[in-house]
């Protein structure tokens, strides 16, 4: 999947309409803030002993927010934008995973709840076409793709604080009881937004960006169905959600 998304937005910048702005290149450097929430939950029929029909219904739904921060810089050739970013993020999240037994009332079995912070490096590639206002002011929609390369990721957990480039969390393991890699929480980003460029002196520029992104499922998500599939005896566990919000970029850029 990923392959096709790159290779149609490969396609629709280089087939750019010949009538559009005048080709130029930039390039700068500026910082970056945002917010983005996950919140899914994982649901499956199993039973807790092997073999036999589902007995048990499982639920586990996760709500984390992430406040971003960082730096960036970037390479424009007008109608694609090239960006290396290193972010940090502080989260704070709750998890719970309920239990129903055909035959008994609702069990709780977890309920946890923690902060986090998280080292990533980034790497961007946005199409744009832009639309001159007026001789200082230009403006251009944004489409495009974002890999997060995960650098350290922390949790803290009751004053404990467990760090996931040394075997995380007791329940960092996969269905086999390996710990997860650190590149588990890689993240792959769909991008949709706008931004402005206010021309200053010279080649100089300064540019705002607004963008929203969403997040496809992490290699961790995923484990966690087979998590769920390998100790709850789950043939079929399913999970939903979403993770997503919004960046807000601003830089200083000079035009070649």
């Amino acid at each position: 999947m990923k392959n096709y998304i790159f290779i149609t937005i490969l396609a629709t910048l280089f087939v750019s309409r010949s009538f559009a702005a005048d080709f130029s290149l930039s390039a700068g450097a500026g910082g970056l803030f945002g917010y983005n929430f996950t919140r899914y939950s994982l649901e499956a029929q199993g039973n807790l002993s092997a073999g036999g029909p589902p007995t048990s219904s499982f639920h586990s739904v996760q709500s984390m927010d992430r406040f971003n921060f960082g730096g960036f810089i970037f390479f424009d050739a007008t109608y694609a934008v090239f960006s290396v970013m290193f972010q940090s993020k502080i989260s704070s999240w709750v998890e719970s995973v309920d239990v129903t037994p055909q035959s008994m009332p609702l069990y709780r079995m977890t309920d946890n709840n923690g902060h986090g912070s998280e080292m990533s490096i980034g790497l961007s590639l946005m199409g744009k076409y832009p639309f001159t206002v007026n001789q200082r002011i230009t403006w251009f929609p944004m489409f495009g793709v974002e890999y997060h390369f995960a650098l350290r990721q922390w949790r803290r957990i009751g004053g404990v604080v467990y760090d996931r480039t040394q075997g995380g969390l007791p329940e960092d393991r996969d269905a086999d009881g390996n710990p997860y890699p650190l590149s588990a929480w890689n993240s792959f980003w769909i991008n949709v937004g706008a931004g402005l460029d206010f021309a200053l002196s010279g080649p100089m520029f300064l540019r705002t960006e607004l963008l929203f992104g969403f997040r496809l499922q992490t290699a961790y998500e995923t484990g966690a169905l087979e998590m769920t599939k390998s100790m709850f005896n789950a043939p079929d566990p399913r999970m939903s959600g979403l993770t997503g919000g919004p960046t807000l970029r601003i830089s200083l850029g000079y035009r070649f």
